[in-house]
Formats: structure tokens, sequence, C-alpha cells
């Protein structure tokens, strides 16, 4: 039986991805930050064991290591997911400093966390039997492409792009890969949850009140009419087992218009469709 680790496994991408991998025969250890949130990840399948893994904390991940290796009883570890993810939004000049290194913390130390604890599970122990392991990193569109609004967020996505890029380069020598998933719209409970940080926004008397009210109102329609996590599951089940996997795959609904072309284009023009989708223009 194959195995994963799946950070952030709660709602969303990580419980879609842990329910699918197991109902596909993958022992999954599926992290959650609540004890209360395991408890319907067992009773969906047998084959998922819940971890209580915030990965802002060592000693939560240390244990969660501990677990783990003894399931594995001296085999290496199929796959780590990390998933795990925060998303507020909010002007950058304006937004607590806090608040953008509470990104960081979750986002990108926590994936690094998460990594570093589990690489010897995945084949840096080279006394563990079995194929190395890989690396799945859940990034974003936001990890290619900055909107406003969500400059912590996308700071921290175009961090783990470039980590993964770095990971692959130097875990080669243990045969361990590093792969990175940049979903656009999925219907998940992030947006929602970060709708329920901002209801009252600390921003609703600056300049910038009525733009975040159309940001807020695109990004809860993406959430709610974009892919299906499972959509994203399935990606993640071939990035853990294709013989030649991609560096990176793009799971994007309408990829063409809103993922290819805003890469092709010059960064200027990407800057006018946001000022005008979302009611910015320039002050002379």
């Amino acid at each position: 039986m194959k195995t994963v680790v799946i950070t952030g496994a709660s709602t969303g991408i990580g419980r879609s991805a842990a329910e699918y991998l197991a109902a596909k025969g993958w022992c999954v250890f599926a992290g959650v930050r609540k004890e209360a949130d395991g408890v319907p990840l067992k009773a969906a399948h047998a084959n998922i064991i819940p971890l209580l893994l915030d990965v802002t904390k060592q000693d939560q991940v240390d244990a969660a290591v501990e677990t783990v290796s003894a399931a594995l009883d001296g085999r290496k570890l199929d796959g780590l997911v990390n998933n795990a993810g925060i998303a507020l939004m909010g002007p950058l000049a304006l937004q607590p400093l806090d608040e953008f290194e509470a990104h960081f913390q979750v986002n990108t130390f926590g994936l690094l966390r998460a990594t570093q604890a589990f690489a010897p599970l995945l084949g840096m122990d080279e006394s563990r039997s079995g194929p190395s392991g890989r690396i799945i990193n859940i990034t974003s569109v936001g990890g290619r492409l900055a909107s406003p609004f969500l400059g912590a967020y996308t700071a921290t996505k175009h961090a783990v792009e470039s980590m993964t890029d770095s990971l692959r380069r130097e875990l080669v020598i243990y045969g361990i890969d590093a792969i990175a998933i940049g979903p656009g719209s999925v219907k998940t409970p992030i947006w929602d949850k970060a709708e329920d940080k901002n209801a009252d926004t600390p921003y609703a008397n600056t300049a910038w009140a009525a733009p975040i009210a159309k940001f807020s109102e695109t990004m809860l329609a993406g959430g709610r009419d974009g892919l299906d996590p499972e959509a994203i599951s399935k990606v993640i089940e071939t990035a853990l087992t294709a013989r030649k996997p991609k560096a990176r795959y793009s799971p994007v609904p309408d990829k063409l218009t809103n993922f290819t072309l805003p890469m092709l284009l010059p960064k200027r023009v990407i800057d006018g469709f946001f000022w005008k989708k979302f009611g910015m223009k320039r002050n002379l």
C-alpha cells in the first residue's frame, strides 16, 4: 500500500485529496489542526489516519513524523502533499505586518518545516527500503500571477514556486522529486474563510474600499463556481504516480484567458486589466 502525508486536510483540496487517494488504495496520513476535524476523515475511509498537524508548531510536526515513521516500519514514505495555507485580503500599503507574516508562517515556513521533517522518510534516510517519495507543493495561479489585495498570499506562493524548483534540483541525489501544482479557482472554503475574516474590514474608510469589495465578490464567485476539488485530487494523483511527471501542473478553468495569456502579455497590460476590472484609476 502506497503512503502519503497531506497537510491541511480538514477541508477543501486537502480533504478531497485524502478521500480520493484513500479510495484508490493509498494509506493517507491526513494532517488536521483540531482533533474534531479528524473524526469525519476517519469515518470517510478506513485508509485515512488523521494526524494532529499544525505546520506552524514544531512539536506537532515532530510527533507526526514519529507516528508516520512507526507505521512505515522501515519503508520510505511515497509522498508528502504540502497543502496547508491561509489567505487574507488587504492592500499591502495598509495590511498589518503581523497578518502579512502569518501568511509566511503557514504557507511558506510551515511548508518548509514539514518538508524538512518528512524528508528523511521520503528518502534522505537511505537505510529505509523502497523507492524514494515525492513532494507535491500546492501553490496557485497566484504563484505566477500576482493580484491586487492578495499580495501576502501571492508572495508566499511565489516563494513556494521557487522553493519547489530548488528542492527538485537539490534532492535529486536522494531520488526525491518535488512538483508544484498551481490551481486556479477551486470550490474551496478558503475564500469563505477570507470573507469571514474580512467581514468587518479595516479598509472600509480607505480609497480601496470599493475595489476590495469588487475583488472580494470576484474571489468568492470563483470559489463557488471554480473547479471541483476532486479535479485537483486527480492531478495530485498524477503528480505522485506518473513515470515522468511534469515539474509543474496548472489545473485552471478557462486556462487560456485566466493563465496562459496573462503570462504572455506585458505586465503593464495586466495592470490595466486589474485597474479596470476593480474600478481603480490613477490620480494625476
